[in-house]
Protein backbone atom coordinates (compact mmCIF):
# COMPACT_ATOMS: atom_id res chain seq x y z
CA UNK A 1 0.00 0.00 0.00
CA UNK A 2 2.13 3.29 -0.85
CA UNK A 3 2.51 5.68 1.73
CA UNK A 4 -0.56 8.66 2.38
CA UNK A 5 0.47 11.88 1.02
CA UNK A 6 0.55 13.90 4.31
CA UNK A 7 2.57 16.57 2.85
CA UNK A 8 -0.59 17.63 0.26
CA UNK A 9 -2.85 18.66 2.49
CA UNK A 10 -3.96 22.04 2.74
CA UNK A 11 -5.64 24.16 5.59
CA UNK A 12 -7.08 26.51 3.28
CA UNK A 13 -9.69 28.05 3.86
CA UNK A 14 -8.06 28.46 7.29
CA UNK A 15 -5.19 30.77 8.37
CA UNK A 16 -2.22 29.41 6.10
CA UNK A 17 1.19 30.01 7.43
CA UNK A 18 4.50 28.46 7.01
CA UNK A 19 4.08 27.46 11.15
CA UNK A 20 0.85 25.83 10.63
CA UNK A 21 0.34 22.72 8.72
CA UNK A 22 -2.39 20.26 7.92
CA UNK A 23 -1.44 17.62 10.03
CA UNK A 24 0.74 16.10 12.43
CA UNK A 25 2.27 13.24 13.91
CA UNK A 26 -0.52 12.86 15.97
CA UNK A 27 -2.18 12.06 12.95
CA UNK A 28 0.26 9.31 11.09
CA UNK A 29 0.52 7.74 14.98
CA UNK A 30 -3.41 7.30 15.36
CA UNK A 31 -3.68 6.28 11.19
CA UNK A 32 -1.26 3.66 11.74
CA UNK A 33 -2.53 2.25 14.87
CA UNK A 34 -6.24 2.67 13.59
CA UNK A 35 -5.13 0.08 10.85
CA UNK A 36 -3.85 -2.41 12.88
CA UNK A 37 -6.71 -2.33 15.20
CA UNK A 38 -8.90 -2.94 11.93
CA UNK A 39 -6.73 -5.85 10.32
CA UNK A 40 -6.68 -7.07 13.72
CA UNK A 41 -10.52 -7.19 15.17
CA UNK A 42 -12.23 -7.02 11.51
CA UNK A 43 -13.82 -3.86 11.76
CA UNK A 44 -14.90 -2.34 8.33
CA UNK A 45 -14.60 1.67 7.61
CA UNK A 46 -18.30 1.70 8.45
CA UNK A 47 -17.95 0.67 11.95
CA UNK A 48 -15.29 3.61 12.48
CA UNK A 49 -15.74 7.19 13.47
CA UNK A 50 -12.67 9.96 13.46
CA UNK A 51 -13.83 12.92 15.73
CA UNK A 52 -11.20 16.24 15.88
CA UNK A 53 -10.02 15.78 12.52
CA UNK A 54 -8.74 18.97 11.91
CA UNK A 55 -8.02 18.88 8.01
CA UNK A 56 -9.46 15.46 6.91
CA UNK A 57 -5.77 13.84 7.53
CA UNK A 58 -7.16 10.91 9.63
CA UNK A 59 -10.38 10.45 7.72
CA UNK A 60 -8.56 10.55 4.20
CA UNK A 61 -5.38 8.50 5.07
CA UNK A 62 -8.03 5.50 7.02
CA UNK A 63 -10.55 5.62 3.63
CA UNK A 64 -7.80 5.65 0.75
CA UNK A 65 -6.54 2.62 2.67
CA UNK A 66 -9.39 0.90 1.70
CA UNK A 67 -11.74 1.87 4.56
CA UNK A 68 -15.15 2.81 2.76
CA UNK A 69 -17.73 4.46 5.41
CA UNK A 70 -15.35 5.96 7.78
CA UNK A 71 -17.82 8.52 9.83
CA UNK A 72 -16.15 11.63 10.64
CA UNK A 73 -16.96 14.49 12.95
CA UNK A 74 -14.98 18.12 12.99
CA UNK A 75 -16.44 20.65 14.92
CA UNK A 76 -14.83 23.88 12.87
CA UNK A 77 -16.57 24.67 9.68
CA UNK A 78 -13.06 25.30 7.76
CA UNK A 79 -11.89 21.55 8.68
CA UNK A 80 -15.18 20.57 7.12
CA UNK A 81 -14.36 22.49 3.77
CA UNK A 82 -10.45 21.85 4.13
CA UNK A 83 -11.81 18.04 4.58
CA UNK A 84 -13.89 18.07 0.87
CA UNK A 85 -11.15 20.38 -0.51
CA UNK A 86 -8.50 18.01 -0.14
CA UNK A 87 -10.56 15.08 -0.73
CA UNK A 88 -11.15 17.01 -4.23
CA UNK A 89 -7.52 17.21 -4.55
CA UNK A 90 -6.36 14.04 -3.84
CA UNK A 91 -9.76 12.28 -5.38
CA UNK A 92 -10.72 10.19 -2.18
CA UNK A 93 -14.01 9.34 -2.01
CA UNK A 94 -15.71 6.82 0.76
CA UNK A 95 -16.29 9.02 4.21
CA UNK A 96 -19.56 10.45 5.40
CA UNK A 97 -19.73 13.37 8.02
CA UNK A 98 -21.68 13.41 10.78
CA UNK A 99 -22.38 16.01 13.57
CA UNK A 100 -21.66 14.68 17.29
CA UNK A 101 -24.29 12.89 17.69
CA UNK A 102 -25.70 9.27 17.82
CA UNK A 103 -25.62 8.73 14.17
CA UNK A 104 -22.04 9.41 14.09
CA UNK A 105 -20.89 7.12 16.90
CA UNK A 106 -24.13 4.39 16.61
CA UNK A 107 -22.41 0.55 17.11
CA UNK A 108 -18.87 1.92 15.83
CA UNK A 109 -16.06 -0.50 16.82
CA UNK A 110 -13.27 1.98 16.57
CA UNK A 111 -12.88 5.29 17.45
CA UNK A 112 -10.07 7.68 16.59
CA UNK A 113 -10.04 11.09 18.59
CA UNK A 114 -7.27 14.16 17.90
CA UNK A 115 -7.77 15.08 22.09
CA UNK A 116 -9.21 18.24 22.77
CA UNK A 117 -7.78 21.25 23.87
CA UNK A 118 -10.94 21.34 27.26
CA UNK A 119 -11.66 18.79 29.34
CA UNK A 120 -15.50 19.60 28.82
CA UNK A 121 -14.79 19.15 25.02
CA UNK A 122 -13.36 15.75 25.97
CA UNK A 123 -16.01 14.93 29.09
CA UNK A 124 -19.06 15.39 25.94
CA UNK A 125 -17.41 13.30 23.41
CA UNK A 126 -16.00 10.39 26.15
CA UNK A 127 -19.85 10.33 27.42
CA UNK A 128 -21.17 10.22 23.58
CA UNK A 129 -18.48 7.34 22.50
CA UNK A 130 -19.85 5.60 26.16
CA UNK A 131 -23.48 6.43 25.38
CA UNK A 132 -23.46 5.00 21.28
CA UNK A 133 -20.90 2.70 20.54
CA UNK A 134 -20.34 -0.96 20.76
CA UNK A 135 -20.24 -3.04 23.48
CA UNK A 136 -16.29 -3.41 22.41
CA UNK A 137 -15.30 -0.45 20.65
CA UNK A 138 -11.96 0.75 21.34
CA UNK A 139 -11.40 4.22 21.41
CA UNK A 140 -7.68 5.41 19.93
CA UNK A 141 -7.37 9.01 21.84
CA UNK A 142 -4.30 11.24 20.81
CA UNK A 143 -2.57 14.93 21.21
CA UNK A 144 0.90 16.23 21.31
CA UNK A 145 2.59 15.15 24.44
CA UNK A 146 3.34 18.79 25.61
CA UNK A 147 -0.69 19.59 25.77
CA UNK A 148 -1.33 16.65 27.09
CA UNK A 149 -2.55 15.91 31.06
CA UNK A 150 -3.18 13.22 33.71
CA UNK A 151 -6.44 14.76 34.33
CA UNK A 152 -7.51 13.29 30.33
CA UNK A 153 -6.43 9.90 31.57
CA UNK A 154 -8.90 10.21 34.52
CA UNK A 155 -11.58 11.70 33.10
CA UNK A 156 -11.62 8.73 30.35
CA UNK A 157 -11.16 6.37 33.17
CA UNK A 158 -14.84 7.64 34.36
CA UNK A 159 -16.56 6.17 31.05
CA UNK A 160 -14.47 3.52 30.06
CA UNK A 161 -13.26 0.28 32.10
CA UNK A 162 -9.17 0.37 30.68
CA UNK A 163 -7.23 3.61 30.11
CA UNK A 164 -4.01 2.34 29.15
CA UNK A 165 -1.58 5.59 27.86
CA UNK A 166 1.03 4.64 25.12
CA UNK A 167 4.81 5.30 24.99
CA UNK A 168 5.50 9.07 23.33
CA UNK A 169 6.88 8.79 20.15
CA UNK A 170 7.60 11.97 17.77
CA UNK A 171 6.33 14.10 20.64
CA UNK A 172 2.77 12.56 20.27
CA UNK A 173 1.12 10.20 22.68
CA UNK A 174 -1.86 7.90 22.14
CA UNK A 175 -4.31 6.80 24.90
CA UNK A 176 -6.09 3.07 24.27
CA UNK A 177 -9.35 3.01 25.78
CA UNK A 178 -11.79 -0.26 25.85
CA UNK A 179 -14.74 -1.36 27.82
CA UNK A 180 -17.26 1.54 28.01
CA UNK A 181 -19.19 1.79 31.15
CA UNK A 182 -22.42 2.83 31.86
CA UNK A 183 -23.80 6.35 31.20
CA UNK A 184 -26.35 8.11 33.31
CA UNK A 185 -29.68 8.47 31.64
CA UNK A 186 -29.46 12.00 30.40
CA UNK A 187 -26.16 13.12 28.71
CA UNK A 188 -24.06 15.93 30.95
CA UNK A 189 -24.06 19.07 28.42
CA UNK A 190 -25.48 21.61 27.53
CA UNK A 191 -24.95 23.30 31.39
CA UNK A 192 -26.66 26.23 32.09
CA UNK A 193 -25.68 29.74 34.29
CA UNK A 194 -27.93 32.42 34.57
CA UNK A 195 -26.13 35.34 35.06
CA UNK A 196 -28.29 38.32 36.79
CA UNK A 197 -25.86 41.47 36.37
CA UNK A 198 -26.53 40.67 32.46
CA UNK A 199 -30.21 39.84 32.83
CA UNK A 200 -28.70 36.79 30.70
CA UNK A 201 -28.72 32.62 30.58
CA UNK A 202 -26.22 31.46 28.75
CA UNK A 203 -25.92 27.58 27.74
CA UNK A 204 -23.18 25.53 26.66
CA UNK A 205 -21.86 22.09 24.86
CA UNK A 206 -18.62 21.23 25.61
CA UNK A 207 -16.68 22.73 22.84
CA UNK A 208 -17.53 26.05 23.43
CA UNK A 209 -15.09 28.78 24.62
CA UNK A 210 -15.27 29.58 28.39
CA UNK A 211 -18.43 27.52 28.76
CA UNK A 212 -21.76 28.67 30.27
CA UNK A 213 -19.34 31.38 32.05
CA UNK A 214 -18.95 34.91 30.40
CA UNK A 215 -15.87 35.30 29.64
CA UNK A 216 -13.59 38.54 31.06
CA UNK A 217 -13.55 40.13 26.90
CA UNK A 218 -16.81 39.34 26.61
CA UNK A 219 -17.87 41.09 30.07
CA UNK A 220 -16.05 44.39 29.17
CA UNK A 221 -18.10 44.84 25.67
CA UNK A 222 -20.99 44.05 27.50
CA UNK A 223 -20.60 46.65 30.02
CA UNK A 224 -19.67 49.19 26.90
CA UNK A 225 -23.11 48.07 25.08
CA UNK A 226 -25.05 49.11 28.26
CA UNK A 227 -23.47 51.88 29.03
CA UNK A 228 -23.65 53.32 25.57
CA UNK A 229 -27.05 51.50 24.72
CA UNK A 230 -28.19 54.83 23.04
CA UNK A 231 -25.83 54.67 20.36
CA UNK A 232 -27.04 51.31 19.31
CA UNK A 233 -30.40 52.07 20.06
CA UNK A 234 -29.88 55.20 17.31
CA UNK A 235 -28.23 52.76 15.04
CA UNK A 236 -30.96 50.60 15.03
CA UNK A 237 -32.92 52.92 13.65
CA UNK A 238 -31.62 52.66 10.56
CA UNK A 239 -33.92 51.28 8.07
CA UNK A 240 -33.46 47.44 7.32
CA UNK A 241 -31.50 47.58 10.51
CA UNK A 242 -29.21 44.22 10.62
CA UNK A 243 -26.78 43.18 12.96
CA UNK A 244 -24.31 40.49 13.93
CA UNK A 245 -22.12 38.88 16.44
CA UNK A 246 -19.22 37.64 14.64
CA UNK A 247 -17.59 34.52 16.47
CA UNK A 248 -20.26 34.12 18.51
CA UNK A 249 -19.35 31.61 20.66
CA UNK A 250 -22.13 30.78 23.02
CA UNK A 251 -23.92 34.09 22.28
CA UNK A 252 -23.95 36.33 25.04
CA UNK A 253 -23.68 39.46 22.64
CA UNK A 254 -26.17 38.39 20.41
CA UNK A 255 -28.60 37.52 22.78
CA UNK A 256 -27.58 40.96 25.22
CA UNK A 257 -28.69 43.33 21.91
CA UNK A 258 -31.97 41.03 21.27
CA UNK A 259 -33.33 41.68 24.42
CA UNK A 260 -32.10 45.21 24.76
CA UNK A 261 -33.59 46.22 21.27
CA UNK A 262 -36.44 43.94 20.72
CA UNK A 263 -36.86 44.70 17.16
CA UNK A 264 -33.62 44.46 15.64
CA UNK A 265 -32.51 41.67 13.07
CA UNK A 266 -29.85 40.01 14.97
CA UNK A 267 -27.70 37.36 14.17
CA UNK A 268 -25.24 35.53 15.77
CA UNK A 269 -22.47 33.35 13.75
CA UNK A 270 -19.53 30.79 14.61
CA UNK A 271 -17.60 28.31 12.73
CA UNK A 272 -17.66 25.95 15.74
CA UNK A 273 -20.39 23.41 15.45
CA UNK A 274 -20.44 23.74 19.43
CA UNK A 275 -20.56 27.18 19.74
CA UNK A 276 -23.32 27.11 17.37
CA UNK A 277 -25.03 24.57 19.58
CA UNK A 278 -24.36 26.60 22.03
CA UNK A 279 -25.93 29.89 21.04
CA UNK A 280 -29.29 28.27 19.74
CA UNK A 281 -29.29 26.97 22.83
CA UNK A 282 -28.59 30.88 24.64
CA UNK A 283 -31.43 31.77 22.54
CA UNK A 284 -34.15 29.43 23.69
CA UNK A 285 -32.77 30.24 26.98
CA UNK A 286 -33.68 33.57 26.77
CA UNK A 287 -36.88 33.48 24.61
CA UNK A 288 -35.34 35.23 21.44
CA UNK A 289 -35.16 32.31 18.93
CA UNK A 290 -37.82 33.63 17.12
CA UNK A 291 -35.77 36.73 16.43
CA UNK A 292 -31.80 36.19 16.84
CA UNK A 293 -30.80 33.97 14.41
CA UNK A 294 -27.79 31.06 14.64
CA UNK A 295 -25.68 30.03 12.12
CA UNK A 296 -22.86 27.98 11.05
CA UNK A 297 -20.14 29.69 9.01
CA UNK A 298 -16.74 30.61 8.64
CA UNK A 299 -15.97 34.66 8.72
CA UNK A 300 -19.70 35.60 7.92
CA UNK A 301 -18.85 34.21 4.25
CA UNK A 302 -22.93 34.06 3.97
CA UNK A 303 -23.33 37.07 4.54
CA UNK A 304 -23.38 39.22 1.22
CA UNK A 305 -21.14 42.53 1.19
CA UNK A 306 -22.08 45.99 2.49
CA UNK A 307 -25.45 44.03 4.27
CA UNK A 308 -24.87 44.30 7.84
CA UNK A 309 -25.01 47.66 10.21
CA UNK A 310 -23.34 46.58 13.50
CA UNK A 311 -20.76 43.64 13.93
CA UNK A 312 -19.86 42.58 17.39
CA UNK A 313 -16.46 41.25 17.36
CA UNK A 314 -14.48 39.00 20.37
CA UNK A 315 -11.47 37.85 17.90
CA UNK A 316 -10.08 34.93 19.49
CA UNK A 317 -6.33 35.23 19.39
CA UNK A 318 -5.47 31.44 19.00
CA UNK A 319 -5.54 29.14 16.08
CA UNK A 320 -5.93 25.60 18.03
CA UNK A 321 -3.01 25.24 20.41
CA UNK A 322 -1.48 28.23 18.06
CA UNK A 323 -1.01 32.01 19.32
CA UNK A 324 -1.97 33.51 16.13
CA UNK A 325 -3.69 36.71 15.27
CA UNK A 326 -4.64 35.06 11.51
CA UNK A 327 -8.17 34.58 13.05
CA UNK A 328 -9.01 37.80 14.85
CA UNK A 329 -7.45 39.70 11.57
CA UNK A 330 -9.31 37.74 9.31
CA UNK A 331 -12.95 38.38 11.52
CA UNK A 332 -11.86 42.62 11.10
CA UNK A 333 -11.63 42.21 7.13
CA UNK A 334 -14.99 40.01 7.32
CA UNK A 335 -16.57 42.52 10.04
CA UNK A 336 -15.14 45.61 7.17
CA UNK A 337 -16.66 43.52 4.08
CA UNK A 338 -20.16 43.22 5.44
CA UNK A 339 -20.91 45.98 7.10
CA UNK A 340 -22.58 48.86 4.93
CA UNK A 341 -21.43 52.06 4.54
CA UNK A 342 -21.99 54.10 8.17
CA UNK A 343 -22.23 50.84 9.40
CA UNK A 344 -20.25 50.26 12.81
CA UNK A 345 -18.31 47.69 14.34
CA UNK A 346 -17.73 47.12 18.08
CA UNK A 347 -14.56 45.30 19.02
CA UNK A 348 -13.19 43.96 22.13
CA UNK A 349 -9.43 42.73 22.07
CA UNK A 350 -6.22 42.09 24.50
CA UNK A 351 -4.61 45.27 24.35
CA UNK A 352 -1.51 43.94 23.69
CA UNK A 353 -2.70 43.13 19.97
CA UNK A 354 -2.33 45.76 17.39
CA UNK A 355 -6.06 45.37 15.83
CA UNK A 356 -6.56 49.33 16.61
CA UNK A 357 -4.48 50.03 13.42
CA UNK A 358 -5.78 46.94 11.71
CA UNK A 359 -9.78 47.99 12.40
CA UNK A 360 -9.16 51.69 11.23
CA UNK A 361 -7.14 50.24 8.01
CA UNK A 362 -10.21 47.66 7.01
CA UNK A 363 -13.00 49.07 8.28
CA UNK A 364 -12.45 53.54 9.08
CA UNK A 365 -12.40 55.85 11.46
CA UNK A 366 -11.45 53.69 15.14
CA UNK A 367 -12.01 55.11 18.22
CA UNK A 368 -11.27 53.84 21.95
CA UNK A 369 -14.51 53.47 23.83
CA UNK A 370 -13.02 51.96 27.05
CA UNK A 371 -9.80 50.03 28.31
CA UNK A 372 -8.71 48.10 31.28
CA UNK A 373 -5.43 46.41 32.51
CA UNK A 374 -6.00 43.61 29.52
CA UNK A 375 -8.46 44.98 27.48
CA UNK A 376 -9.40 47.21 24.84
CA UNK A 377 -12.95 48.24 23.21
CA UNK A 378 -13.28 50.34 20.18
CA UNK A 379 -16.06 51.05 18.12
CA UNK A 380 -15.66 51.63 14.10
CA UNK A 381 -17.36 53.74 11.69
CA UNK A 382 -17.50 52.17 8.04
CA UNK A 383 -16.32 55.05 5.22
Amino acid sequence: MPEFPYARLRRFPDVEAPNLQAWDATDELLVARALTVATERGIEGSAIAVIGDGYGALTLALTAAGLDGVRVHQDLVTGRRALARNAAELGVTGFVAHELDAELLRGARLVLLQLPKGLAELEEIADAVARAAAPDAVLLAGGRVKHMTLAQNDLLARFFGHVQPQHAERKSRLIVATDPLPVPQDPPFPVSTTHPEFGLTLRAHGGAFAGDRIDIGTRVLLDVMRDRAAALVALSRREGFTAVDLGCGTGALAASLALAIPDARVFATDRSAAAVRSAGATMTANGIADRATVTLDDAGSEFPDASVDLVLLNPPFHLGASVHEGAGRRLIDAAARMLRSGGEVWTVFNSHLDHRRALAAAVGETEQLARTPKFTVTRSVRR
